[in-house]
C-alpha cells in the first residue's frame, strides 16, 4: 500500500462502508492511538504498527477500531488528547512515536493498559519501574534514539576530522533535549571541537536556525531526534544540500531520503513492536509483566551519493564499519 493509499484509508475509511462492515467495526475492540505528529508524517511508521497488529489477529475495520489523535507537532495539545482518548475508555493507549505522548498517556491514566515507543530510557523518565518488570499499565518499546546523540557526533567528526566548529539542531519543547545537549557538549569537549546549540519549535525556526548556524561556520551538523525534525525531513534536507552542509541524521529513512549519514535504530521496527504488545494486552497480557523492548543493533549508514555531491571523501576505516551503504 502506498502512502497517499494509506493516508485516504485513514481519512476516510467509513465513507462508503457497507452496513455489515459497519456493524463489525461497532462490535470491534477499540484502540486509542496518541501521537504528536500529523498522518501525512507518520503515515509509513502507522503501516507498521498495523503490522504489529495484524500479527497478533488484529485488523482495523473488521475486529478493531482505532481513534486517532494527532497533535500535529503542537506537544501543548498532547494532555488534552490523552484525557479525551481515556475519557473514551479505549482499551489500549498506545502512545509510538514521542517522549512527549507517552507521559502524556500515562498522566492520564492508571488504570487503561498504555503501549510506549521512546527514544530515552524510560526507568529514567518515570514511565516504568524496570525494564524486565514494568509495573502499573505500561510498557512498550526503547528505541534509544535520543541517548545517541554523542556518538553521532563522534562518527560526524571521525568523517571531518578537519572540522573545528560543529552545530546541533534540537527542539526545546522536547523533554529529553537538556540531556542530549548535555552530552554532546561533553563528546565536544572530549575531541577538542567546538558545538552550538540550535532552537527550532516550528517549521520556520528550522529555516532561522539553519541561517544562523551557516554565518556562524558550522562545519557540520548533528540532528536531535524529534517528530518536528521527522515531519520536516525533506525541508530540512533541502536546506544542508543548499547549503552543502554535512548533517548526521537519527534515522535509517533520513539517510535513504538522502542524508549524508545516519546512526540508529529503524523506527518502523519500534512502531511494529509497539502494535503486537498493544495486539498482545488486547488478548489479555498484562502490561506489567510485558518487558520494555530494546535495540540490539545500531545501524550506520552512509550515503555516498551525497558525500560525493558534497566533495567528501569518506575514509576507508567509516566505510568498513557501515552497516549500509547507498550509492
Amino acid at each position: 500500500m502506498n502512502r497517499r493509499a494509506f493516508i485516504t484509508l485513514l481519512g476516510g475509511a467509513a465513507v462508503g462502508w457497507p452496513l455489515v462492515a459497519r456493524a463489525q467495526q461497532s462490535a470491534a475492540r477499540v484502540i486509542g492511538y496518541l501521537h504528536s505528529g500529523s498522518p501525512q508524517s507518520t503515515a509509513p511508521l502507522l503501516v507498521a504498527f498495523h503490522q504489529g497488529l495484524r500479527e497478533t489477529g488484529y485488523f482495523e475495520g473488521q475486529n478493531l477500531a482505532i481513534e486517532y489523535r494527532w497533535a500535529r507537532d503542537n506537544l501543548s495539545q498532547l494532555p488534552g488528547l490523552a484525557v479525551d482518548l481515556v475519557s473514551r475508555r479505549v482499551a489500549v493507549l498506545a502512545a509510538p512515536g514521542s517522549t512527549a505522548a507517552a507521559l502524556a498517556a500515562k498522566a492520564a491514566t492508571t488504570t487503561i493498559p498504555i503501549v510506549f515507543s521512546v527514544g530515552f530510557d524510560p526507568v529514567q523518565l518515570g514511565l516504568v519501574a524496570s525494564l524486565s518488570r514494568p509495573g502499573g499499565n505500561i510498557t512498550g518499546v526503547n528505541s534509544m534514539s535520543n541517548e545517541l546523540g554523542a556518538k553521532r557526533l563522534e562518527l560526524l567528526y571521525e568523517l571531518l576530522p578537519a572540522a573545528t566548529r560543529f552545530a546541533v539542531l534540537v527542539n526545546p519543547k522536547n523533554p529529553l533535549t537538556e540531556s542530549l545537549t548535555k552530552d554532546v557538549r561533553a563528546m565536544a569537549t572530549a575531541i577538542g571541537r567546538k558545538v552550538e546549540v540550535f532552537s527550532a519549535e516550528t517549521e520556520g525556526d528550522i529555516d532561522t536556525a539553519f541561517s544562523v548556524l551557516v554565518q556562524r561556520r558550522a562545519d557540520g551538523l548533528v540532528v536531535h531526534p524529534d517528530v518536528l525534525f521527522i515531519a520536516h525531513r525533506m525541508h530540512l534536507g533541502a536546506l544542508a544540500a543548499r547549503h552543502a552542509l554535512p548533517v548526521i541524521w537519527p534515522f535509517l529513512a533520513d539517510a535513504e531520503a538522502g542524508g549524508l549519514m545516519s546512526y540508529g535504530v529503524k523506527l518502523a521496527d519500534a512502531h511494529r513492536q509497539a502494535g503486537v504488545y498493544a495486539g498482545r494486552i488486547l488478548r489479555g497480557a498484562n502490561p506489567a509483566e510485558l518487558p520494555v523492548v530494546q535495540p540490539t543493533k545500531f545501524e550506520l549508514v552512509i550515503n555516498l551519493k551525497t558525500a560525493k555531491a558534497l566533495g567528501i571523501e569518506v575514509p576507508p576505516t567509516l566505510l568498513a564499519r557501515a552497516d549500509e551503504i547507498i550509492e
